[in-house]
């Protein structure tokens, strides 16, 4: 049987044959005709796309051969029982001073900190500079941004200038386009529209050249094409081993090289992410209107995703390539086990339904690129230091939200907090794991959000209605717009704060009660107790930030300097974890 199809202008023959047949016998064995395998249209359209200028990290990669790459990553993840492989064993620790070892004459540079994984973490190591550290990054790439833009607000930007990686004319000549209002809808319920949440488009590539060059500037040192090897840990200094036997030694080392990060894997054990957000879109031209973006649409049902049940969730902005340019994302959240939807899948059921939910034909638009990733995360989150002297920085210590993902924005408000603690960790030479970890410390604020993941996932067997998630999340958003900017904006740029939620979920149970045992049914009672602590941890970390802050801080400069180390830590955690670094 023979279809055609139209993609992107061009009309393909496609031919499917479902069984083979001999049409020729020579000598006792029959000549089969075997046809070839179809592609998917997933396949035909990312191979007729121009794909240059792939770069490490999250979505910096867009073609086929890389999604299939990263659809079997999934599958052993997803297909395993409680820990996906043995781990590599990347981080030793030995006994000694590093000085007397065998290794010591052999390093080839010396630094206060090397940083490893350069497109996220070029920003701590500006940030490190700008302190009169001496900083090297290591990157196995070229360090580069990704061509997809960065979707975030100017006050996160601002973020970036107070440290000193940016002057306040960089963000102007970093931002592609701007765009106003900003839409949270919801099929069949109604529309929400917000200013100023995400509303800039950030070129990575603008945005890492402009640090690049002030890291640079300010006497960094960057080793491009050098993997990781290995990182001997000894009593005064840590030795990263780079492929081709390069050795560098340093005090610090902070691993930023994100959520696949081989030193996170040994510190987890292999272990299952316990929640996974799967991402797929595209950049395209042709669009129309194109002077809004959602931050969030929700659709109204569950759709059927392979062999999976998924909640689908949108989001979609102008691209600052063209006025006609505009990317658009889905994504959805999964709990990783066998049967869990692909990305491949996923993109097959994006080409069916973004033209719905763009109002515009697939024929009309020119994909410039598919967008794919996927973004895991655990419940122990952040990752305490389980090394002296390595600390993970970024997307490698689960300092982002587990429902957005969002590493950039979260990088963006904690690099204040982080790179003054660091500066003060290597000056006091508190390097050990306990000090290390007081800067990746818990934070219940992001430990609450784990209810809303497990709310807004989809269970491949419900007893709840198709429409209940969409519901679930169109009530929260009405509710908190009622309540007005101090409880709507916090959220929307991953801050949760405990007056603000408390408010949130009184006004839930009375405007929408009956809503209550649907919340209980999809999240179950286990999830629900284990909230029910970190809500209450949220309070009482709100409840010490508040009141016994003031208290403490007066006191700081009298204590011992190690103390005092410690003491600005848990101010801070108390701070931080309760969202109360977050200002309108």
């Amino acid at each position: 049987m023979f279809r055609f199809q139209s993609i992107n202008g061009i009309r393909i023959s496609q031919l499917s044959v479902k069984t083979s047949f001999p049409l020729k016998k020579c000598g006792r064995r029959p000549l089969l005709f075997r046809p070839q395998v179809v592609p998917s249209r997933t396949q035909r359209i990312m191979e007729s796309v121009s794909v240059s200028g792939e770069v490490g990290g999250a979505g910096g990669a867009y073609s086929y051969e890389s999604l299939k790459r990263l659809d079997q990553l999934w599958s052993s993840i997803y297909s395993s029982q409680e820990v996906v492989q043995e781990p590599q064993r990347v981080v030793s620790t030995f006994l000694g001073l590093f000085g007397s070892s065998d290794i010591a004459d052999k390093t080839q540079g010396s630094y206060d900190v090397l940083v490893c994984g350069g497109t996220l973490g070029i920003f701590i190591a500006t940030a490190l500079c700008v302190r009169g550290l001496r900083v090297a990054i290591v990157e196995r790439n070229a360090l580069k941004g990704r061509e997809q833009e960065w979707n975030i607000s100017t006050k996160e930007l601002l973020e970036l200038v107070e440290v000193g990686v940016l002057e306040e004319d960089d963000i102007e000549k970093a931002t592609t386009v701007k765009f106003n209002p900003n839409r949270c809808g919801f099929e069949r319920k109604g529309d929400i529209w917000v200013n100023d949440i995400l509303n800039l488009g950030v070129s990575p590539v603008k945005l890492i050249e402009i640090v690049k060059m002030r890291f640079i500037s300010l006497g960094g040192v960057i080793f491009e094409g050098c993997s990781v090897s290995s990182i001997n840990v000894y009593e005064d200094a840590a030795v990263l081993k780079l492929s081709g036997d390069k050795m560098l030694s340093s005090r610090l080392i902070i691993d930023a090289m994100g959520n696949f990060s081989p030193v996170v894997k040994q510190i987890r054990g292999g272990k299952k992410p316990d929640g996974v957000c799967l991402v797929v879109g595209t950049c395209a031209r042709g669009f129309k209107t194109n002077s809004t973006s959602d931050v969030i649409f929700s659709s109204s049902s569950i759709k059927k995703v392979g062999d999976s049940k998924a909640k689908l969730f949108w989001e979609a902005f102008p691209a600052g390539s063209s006025p006609l340019d505009r990317t658009t994302y889905m994504f959805t959240y999964v709990e990783p086990q066998p049967g869990s939807p692909k990305l491949e899948e996923l993109l097959e059921e994006y080409w069916d339904l973004m033209p719905e939910y763009q109002g515009v034909s697939l024929d009309n638009l020119e994909i410039l690129r598919v967008i794919f990733g996927i973004f895991p995360t655990y419940r122990q989150s952040p990752l305490p230091a389980a090394f002296n002297r390595v600390l993970q920085f970024g997307d490698a210590s689960g300092i982002q939200s587990p429902v957005s993902f969002g590493g950039f924005g979260s990088l963006a408000r904690h690099l204040g907090r982080l790179s003054v603690g660091i500066h003060e960790a290597i000056n006091g030479d508190y390097l050990d794991s306990y000090n290390l970890s007081l800067l990746n410390p818990y934070m219940p604020n992001l430990s609450v959000s784990w209810l809303f993941q497990r709310a807004m996932s989809a269970k491949k067997q419900s007893n709840v209605p198709a429409e209940f998630i969409n519901e679930l999340v169109y009530t929260n958003f009405s509710c908190m717009q009622r309540l007005g900017d101090p409880v709507l904006r916090p959220f929307l740029q991953d801050v949760v704060q405990f007056g603000p939620l408390s408010k949130t979920l009184g006004l839930v149970m009375l405007t929408n009660p009956q809503i209550i045992p649907s919340i209980f049914k999809q999240v179950g009672i286990p999830v629900l107790l284990d909230w029910s602590g970190h809500f209450v941890g949220l309070g009482y970390y709100t409840f010490l930030s508040t009141f016994v802050d003031p208290i403490v801080r007066p006191f700081l400069n009298l204590l011992p300097s190690k103390m005092s180390f410690q003491w600005k830590r848990h101010l801070e955690a108390w701070k931080y974890g309760a969202g109360l670094d977050y200002k309108l």
